[in-house]
Parts: C-alpha cells; sequence; structure tokens
C-alpha cells in the first residue's frame, strides 16, 4: 500500500479558487509557450527551439543533410520535453514551399504535398536550414538577444532570434490558445522591406500609408485576392479582417470552338485532391449545371481541367458558379494577435507589428555592436603588447630564457597585464619576423578606426537609422521581388474587379441553385416511407414496399417542384422535390426530412403552386381559406397554420377552386354553401363549416355550382341534383344523395 501523507502535508483550499489558478496556469502556458507566435521574429517555441538545434548542428545551407530523426531527437533530448510528433509535424511545416512563402528548412526527401498526403517518417527524410533561417540566426553568437535555461536546466536556449527579416509578416502564423487565437496571412518580403524603410525614415507613417508599400498577403500558393482596398485598410488598421482569395484559372481553346478552363493555382491551405473530390460529389448531385466533368492533370504543377457543358457557356460565369459552392474561393480571416517583447498578448495593426520589429532589430544593433566593442578592445590590448616586444625583442627572449618566472617579469619590465603577457608567451617564432610586425601594426590601425566608427553609431539614433536601413536594403536585395524566391504570387485584384466579380456572382447564384427540370413520381407510402420514380409513373404492382405497407400518396411532380405535406397536427411542411431520395429500395422514413411528432401522420401531400390558395379544414368541423405561398414551410420543424385541440386533426387541404364549399361527415350528411361564408387566414382554427352530433369531418372540397360536385369514384352529381343540400355554414346537411360513394369522399 501506498504511504498516507501526514496530516501537516495537507492544507484546505476552495476548489473553485485552485481550479481557477490551475487553469489559468494552463492557459498562459498554452499562449505564451505553444499558440501566440512573438512579434520579434514571428517564431512559437518549437519553431525556435528546432532553428536552434539545427545551428548547433551545423545544419547551414553550404553543409550537408542530416537525418531529421537527428534534429527531433537533439530538440526533444535539450530544449522541447513534448512528443516527437508535434516536433517533427512542425519541422515539415517550416520545409513546406506549399505552407511557407518563404521556408525556413530545405527537405530532402518527401515533405507531404499539397493534395494533402502526410511526409515520410522522419528516419527517411533529411534536412539543413535555409539562408532565410540564416538571416534569423544571424547575431545569436554576438550577444543579440538574451538566453534563458532550457527545461532541466543543463543548457541555454534563446528567447528570441535577431531575425533580419520580418518573419511574422513574411511567413505569417496560426494557431488557437486559450481563449484566443491567432491567424497572420504571409506578405510579400520586399513589400516589407520597402514599408519598414518608409517608418524607419518617417516613425509617424499611418497605416493607410504604409498600404502603399504592402499590397496586401502573399500567398505561397499564389492566388487572387478579390477584396476591395477599404476593407483591406481597415483590416489592417484593426489588426483583425478577412480577405476573399480565389484560384487562378485561364481559358484554354480548343478545335472547333470547343474550350477548357485550366486552374493553375488554388488558394492557400486547401488540399487539391479534397477540393476535386467535393467538385465531383456536386457535379454528381446535379448542382454544377453549367459544368460537364472535372479532371487533375498536376504533376509539380497545379493543372485542374474544368469541361464545360457546352461551348456556349461563359467561363467567368461558369468559374463564379464554382467560387460560390467550393473552396475554389476561400475567406482566409486575419487577427493579428502575437506575444509583444514582454510576453503580453493583443492584437496589432500593421503598423504596431512593423515598429515592434523594427525596435527589436535597433535593440539586436546595439547589442551586436557593444559585443564587436568588446571584441576589438580586448584584441587591441593583446597588440598593444605584441608591439612593445617587437621594441624590445632581445630583452624579451632573455626573459624567456633565463628567468623561471617569465610571465611575471615580462609584466613588470614592460607594464604589461596578465592577458597581453599570456599572449606574447603563446606567440610562433615565426610571427617574429618584420613582416608580421608590419600586419600587427595595420591590424591595430583597422581596429581603432571600427571602434571609433562603432562608439559613433551607439551614440546617434539618425547613424543607427541608417544601418537598420542599410539591413533592411541587403534583405531585400537578397530576398526581395526582384529576386525569384521575393517574387509576388498572389494578384491583388482592382475595387472595379470586385465590382464585377460581385455583378457576375449574383447571376451564377441563380444558376448555382437551379436543377434541370425532370418528371419524377413521388411515392409516400402508408407507413410514411418517401421515394421519388423517374418519369410519371401510375400505380402498378411493379413497385414493391416494405412488408405491411402500400401506397397512400402518389403524386406527379418536376424535380424544380416544391412537396408540400399537411400534417395532423395542423403544420404544413415542404421538401425540395430535387433532393428526395431515389427510387431503389424502399425509399427513406418522412422523419428523416421532417420533425413530424410521433403521435402525428401526414393528413395530404401535393405539389407547391405558387399564388394558389387552399381550403382547410379539421376533423371537428372547423375550417378557414389560406394563401399557399403564407403556408411554405422554410424549416425541418414546418410551419403551424391550423390550430387544433387535443383529440381534433387537421384533415383537408385542397386546392380552391369554385364559388361554392361541400362538407362531408362520418355521419354521411352533405352540406354545401357559398365561398364567401369561409374568412381567409394566415393561421388560425377557422370557423364551423358544418356541425355534428356524431363523428366528424370526413371531407371537404370547393367546386363551381354550374359545373357540379363528383364523388371518390368520378360519379358527377348536377345543380339539379344537388339543390336540397344548399344551405348555410355551420348547419347540419343532409344524408349525402343516392348513389354517392361508400368512402363519403369527393374525387381528389
Amino acid at each position: 500500500m501506498g504511504a498516507v501523507a501526514k496530516p501537516e502535508e495537507f492544507r484546505s483550499e476552495k476548489l473553485a479558487k485552485a481550479l481557477a489558478e490551475r487553469y489559468l496556469a494552463y492557459a498562459l502556458s498554452t499562449i505564451t509557450q505553444r499558440a501566440l507566435p512573438d512579434v520579434r521574429d514571428g517564431l512559437k517555441p518549437v519553431h525556435r527551439r528546432l532553428m536552434h538545434a539545427m545551428r548547433l548542428l551545423g545544419l547551414n545551407p553550404a553543409a550537408g543533410f542530416k537525418k531529421c530523426a537527428r534534429v527531433v531527437g537533439d530538440v526533444i533530448g535539450k530544449y522541447h520535453p513534448h512528443g516527437d510528433i508535434a516536433i517533427y509535424e512542425a519541422l515539415v511545416r517550416l520545409a513546406q514551399d506549399f505552407a511557407l512563402r518563404y521556408p525556413l528548412i530545405e527537405g530532402q526527401g518527401n515533405f507531404g504535398n499539397v493534395d494533402g498526403d502526410n511526409a515520410a517518417a522522419m528516419r527517411y527524410t533529411e534536412s539543413r536550414l535555409t539562408e532565410i533561417a540564416q538571416a534569423l540566426l544571424e547575431g545569436l553568437d554576438e550577444d543579440a538577444v538574451d538566453f534563458r535555461a532550457t527545461y532541466d536546466g543543463e543548457d541555454e536556449e534563446p528567447v528570441v532570434l535577431p531575425a533580419a527579416i520580418p518573419n511574422l509578416l513574411a511567413n505569417g502564423s496560426s494557431g488557437i490558445a486559450v481563449g484566443m487565437a491567432t491567424s497572420i496571412p504571409p506578405h510579400n518580403l520586399g513589400e516589407l522591406c520597402g514599408a519598414l524603410v518608409a517608418l524607419i525614415e518617417n516613425p509617424g507613417l499611418q497605416d493607410r500609408s504604409l498600404l502603399k508599400f504592402v499590397k496586401g498577403p502573399d500567398f505561397p500558393t499564389g492566388g487572387i485576392v478579390v477584396e476591395d482596398q477599404a476593407s483591406m485598410a481597415e483590416a489592417y488598421k484593426t489588426g483583425r479582417g478577412g480577405f476573399r482569395l480565389r484560384a487562378r484559372w485561364e481559358k484554354e481553346e480548343g478545335a472547333r470552338g470547343v474550350y477548357q478552363i485550366v486552374i493553375t493555382e488554388i488558394p492557400y491551405q486547401v488540399q487539391k485532391a479534397k477540393l476535386i473530390e467535393r467538385i465531383a460529389e456536386l457535379l454528381e448531385q446535379k448542382k454544377l449545371p453549367l459544368l460537364d466533368d472535372i479532371h487533375d492533370e498536376s504533376a509539380e504543377d497545379i493543372r485542374i481541367i474544368l469541361s464545360p457543358k457546352n461551348r456556349t457557356i461563359d467561363p467567368a460565369l461558369l468559374m463564379e458558379q464554382l467560387f460560390r459552392q467550393t473552396d475554389l474561393e476561400i475567406r482566409f480571416s486575419m487577427n493579428m494577435n502575437v506575444l509583444n517583447h514582454v510576453q503580453v498578448p493583443g492584437v496589432m495593426s500593421l503598423k504596431e507589428v512593423l515598429q515592434a520589429f523594427v525596435d527589436h532589430r535597433r535593440v539586436v544593433l546595439e547589442r551586436r555592436s557593444r559585443f564587436r566593442l568588446e571584441k576589438i578592445r580586448t584584441r587591441l590590448e593583446v597588440l598593444e603588447g605584441y608591439l612593445a616586444v617587437f621594441l624590445n625583442l632581445d630583452k624579451v627572449i632573455k626573459i624567456i630564457r633565463t628567468e623561471d618566472e617569465p610571465k611575471s617579469k615580462l609584466m613588470k619590465a614592460f607594464g604589461l597585464n596578465d592577458n597581453q603577457a599570456e599572449a606574447i608567451l603563446n606567440m610562433r617564432l615565426r610571427a617574429l619576423r618584420k613582416l608580421e610586425e608590419m600586419e600587427i601594426r595595420g591590424e591595430h590601425a583597422t581596429l581603432t578606426r571600427e571602434q571609433k566608427e562603432l562608439a559613433k553609431l551607439l551614440g546617434s539614433d539618425k547613424l543607427k537609422s541608417e544601418r537598420l536601413i542599410e539591413e533592411v536594403k541587403a534583405m531585400d536585395a537578397k530576398f526581395g521581388a526582384k529576386t525569384k524566391l521575393g517574387k509576388r504570387r498572389t494578384e491583388i485584384a482592382g475595387a472595379k474587379d470586385v465590382e464585377t466579380l460581385s455583378a457576375l456572382a449574383e447571376e451564377a447564384v441563380e444558376l448555382a441553385t437551379a436543377v434541370e427540370k425532370e418528371p419524377i413520381t413521388i411515392v409516400l407510402s402508408d407507413k410514411l416511407w418517401l421515394r421519388s420514380l423517374k418519369g410519371h409513373q401510375e400505380q402498378s404492382d411493379a413497385i414493391k414496399y416494405r412488408e405491411g405497407d402500400k401506397a397512400r400518396f402518389w403524386v406527379h411532380a418536376q424535380t424544380t417542384d416544391s412537396l408540400m405535406m399537411l400534417g395532423t397536427d395542423g403544420r404544413f411542411f415542404t421538401l425540395d422535390c430535387s433532393k428526395l431520395p431515389g427510387g431503389r429500395g424502399n425509399g427513406e422514413a418522412i422523419r428523416t426530412y421532417i420533425d413530424l411528432p410521433p403521435e402525428a401522420d401526414i393528413a395530404t401531400a401535393f405539389v407547391h403552386v405558387p399564388g394558389r390558395k387552399l381550403l382547410l379544414a379539421a376533423t371537428s368541423g372547423h375550417g378557414f381559406i389560406t394563401n399557399e405561398d403564407d403556408a411554405i414551410a422554410m424549416t425541418k420543424k414546418g410551419k403551424q397554420v391550423m390550430n387544433v385541440k387535443p383529440g381534433i386533426e387537421a384533415a383537408v387541404a385542397r386546392p380552391l377552386e369554385g364559388d361554392q364549399v361541400a362538407v362531408v361527415g362520418d355521419n354521411r350528411k352533405l352540406l354545401i354553401f357559398p365561398v364567401t361564408e369561409l374568412p381567409e387566414m394566415a393561421r388560425g382554427q377557422g370557423v364551423y363549416m358544418q356541425k355534428y352530433k356524431d363523428g366528424g369531418l370526413t371531407d371537404a372540397t370547393s367546386f363551381v355550382w354550374k359545373e357540379g360536385l363528383k364523388d371518390e369514384n368520378g360519379r358527377l352529381f348536377g345543380p339539379g341534383d344537388l339543390k336540397d343540400w344548399r344551405g348555410e355554414r355551420a348547419q347540419a346537411g343532409r344524408i349525402v344523395p343516392n348513389g354517392w360513394a361508400r368512402s363519403r369522399k369527393f374525387a381528389p
């Protein structure tokens, strides 16, 4: 058994307080150590540790590759005590040119692809740092940034990288913390360099002025940003917003006017395989009436082929339809939530992010300059000791040869300090030649000049700004827009382009929702199983049902129609005929499409006719007239139109077609009265149509008096046959005429 804790080891604490403290600690750890990047170098701890470990392994761009498993092992063992899979996934992303605008790691082997396939196992892949990564690490050996102890206290790691490039905006970042998240799109480094130079020269520049340089996001997979300038300016000013990103496409002409559309760039972070699968699925569902086929011809470059239905279709209209229904257009959200230099999270504007980078580089410049000054001071001290040797070379040699403690004698004889004396004793004999003396004097003069320049630099903010501008321009020349890597990939569409595209989109929406008009037969069985058969079919024994089931409603319709159903609880339900289950098998239960209560049933089903009026009636004998358009239900729950009391059911919903209403009850009594006696209502219980002593209402309909009335068997009763049954609403009526159908119902 385990040891029992002593009483003094326990302490009383409220559960809410204990949980709050521990959850707060977890939240802060997630925010600062996992999810949010540092505004200065744009990196999260795992990325920073990966790059630092690779630097110590000597994996610079000029060196050879090493197994990723070796890198991951070093990172786990020394810096990042987390799972190897998470670390390797972070490494892989830094090497993917479709994930990062400026990859920080160069990979060798399978590092995944834009289809969404995973990278090979870390034992099979190799990696090394890129030139961009070298720029981020430059200065680590020159006291450019602070270091802190690693998790086990056995080593040190940088708190932040010197970062010669604005990596946060150049490569972007994303992450979900506790109660906050970040989403920053990548940008063009050349444009960022232009904005940085302008900001250093004029710190009072506002975000709108910086947008003269930063045109917008620049995604590694290209594409076209279709966003108006006003919303983009607001997003960069507040740090929050979004950008609509579309695939790039072109029309490829064929023979005899036939053409095809070739998609050459897809939106950022969209997996090509899933995109094509989604489009194929929409094609199968007949939701893309303008598109005939899609196939993938991609190799190293994206090449997705779209074939239109015919050559007369406008390709721009076809693409607008696809943009609206697929991930060929996405909205990339921007939330520039980052950690500042004291690790406090907050949303920053474009200017604030760039200014934070400039401030960081200014600190790095000062620290590197002071480090260099100290190195120069130490070297000059040694050189001055050397010069003392050359002026009294014979005496120095004599002391070294004859004295037991030459170091102290040298220090006393020539006024040297410990470092100078040690350097002289370690000097090689070949360095005693005349030429070496001249080189020492030359080095001394050069270092002295550099010392003065650095001291002057540290004492002048203007000189610091000039040096920062030189560094930014050097990065621009190396990685900017004039280079193959830095050339802008994402096109920014103008305001006029957006208006044109929006106008096309409105037209495309109508086409996108259009369904090919085809005849169908809707079958709803007695046990409420629903299916649609192709064509207009008549009832026959060829249609099979579940055991004990049979046909109840048999409706001819078109795929462009809507099916309306009245539940016995007084609610109307509406279904899109193009989305009904097919005729294979026994169909699907109606309750998977509508929320029909278990105790309720379907009273009637019919095809919706816009503008038509309906005659509604309940078993209690109540009824009224309603507009069919008002009864359309837009939700699965349906729309309550007829209010029925417990024990009463809605029983009739027939098109209003005539000047007379006929009502028949379970007591076989028939009553005919003018339509004008019924109110027209959007919802309610209605008024009494016929009074009963026993039973209730069986059926109700409307008809034209001069044309007569038919029973369910199709027998016609003319005005002369029905004159004795005319009366007023709410009367009892008379027994149906001789020969009336035994079902007591009217013709459907």
